[in-house]
Parts: C-alpha cells; structure tokens; sequence
C-alpha cells in the first residue's frame, strides 16, 4: 500500500475479512499504519532526535 497503493485489490483485504475483520476495523487498521508511516518519515526526515532511554535503530 505504501509503494503502489493503486494495485490495492479486494483479493489484499481477504485475508483480513477471512479472520473476522470489518470494512470498518480494516479502515481503522489503515489509518493508524499510515498515521505512524507519515510521522516516522516526517521525524526521519528532519532528522527528529531520539528520547533518551530509545536505543537508535539500525539504517
């Protein structure tokens, strides 16, 4: 979803309705991924310091 979100296609959502989840928690399930996608890009591309007690992540 996040290098070709176009190619998204109901046979990617199977999977996910087939254990049970709805349209409704699949949606949720998006927009916290993407929120956190976007501020992770953000920090790393403004080169946003780490907390102190974070150990630093391999590139």
């Amino acid at each position: 979803m996040t290098l070709a979100p176009q190619a998204l296609t109901e046979l990617d959502l199977a999977p996910l309705r087939s254990v049970g989840l709805s349209d409704a928690a699949i949606h949720d399930a998006i927009q916290v991924i993407a929120y956190f996608n976007y501020i992770n890009r953000v920090a790393d591309g403004v080169h946003v310091e780490l907390e102190p007690d974070m150990p630093p992540r391999e590139p």
